[in-house]
């Protein structure tokens, strides 16, 4: 991780982590109020294959606010349609953060296999503005888009969406409202214990 932070001083540079995670109608489940003696019970219409993939980014560089970049895949159950984030949506991602970051980008990142297969790394290679860091085998304490994600969904908790269209909306309402706080980035590096560039 230090070899990163020297080359994204040198090239001044941005240093970005990335990460994806889900999100199903099914909400998660957290403690909340009702009537005592009474058990609060949420109507859910969870119908199977239905999903959210999201894959964002967690942006700093010295001198600059941090930023927060995503992109969302909505998975309706349908035969052939990707059930996930892929080599190629991951490419757009990172070309759509070095048109918006105006500048180089150092990428830290874990093991997913998508991440590691030979067809990113072609797509790393014709990118000569981003270099790659692989994270530890598992360490989600050290990537703060992981924070990102908990608290997106500490938020959405108990949330009972009727359609996946509604948790896609309630999705990028709540992701927009985190870019425009930027120090709550901030704060999600701090969690990790790792130094801003």
């Amino acid at each position: 991780m230090a070899g990163g932070k020297r080359v994204a001083r040198r090239l001044g540079a941005w240093i970005c982590f990335a990460d994806e995670s889900g999100i199903t109608l099914r909400p998660a489940r957290a403690r909340t109020w009702a009537p005592r003696g009474t058990t609060p019970i949420v109507s859910v219409a969870g119908r199977s294959g239905r999903k959210l993939s999201i894959a964002g980014i967690a942006a700093y560089r010295s001198g600059q606010r941090s930023r927060l970049l995503y992109r969302i895949l909505v998975h309706r159950g349908r035969k052939g349609e990707p059930r996930g984030f892929g080599e190629i949506h991951f490419a757009a991602l990172l070309d759509n953060a070095h048109q918006q970051l105006g500048g180089p980008i150092v990428l830290v990142w874990d093991g997913l296999p998508a991440h590691r297969s030979a067809r990113m790394r072609a797509l790393v290679a014709a990118r000569p503005w981003l270099r790659v860091y692989q994270l530890p085998g598992y360490a989600p304490e050290l990537n703060p888009t992981e924070n990102i994600w908990s608290s997106m969904k500490r938020g959405m908790a108990n949330l009972a969406a009727g359609t996946i269209d509604d948790l896609t909306r309630i999705t990028r309402n709540r992701l927009k409202s985190m870019q425009y706080r930027p120090t709550l980035a901030d704060g999600f590096l701090a969690a990790t214990g790792l130094v801003p560039p």
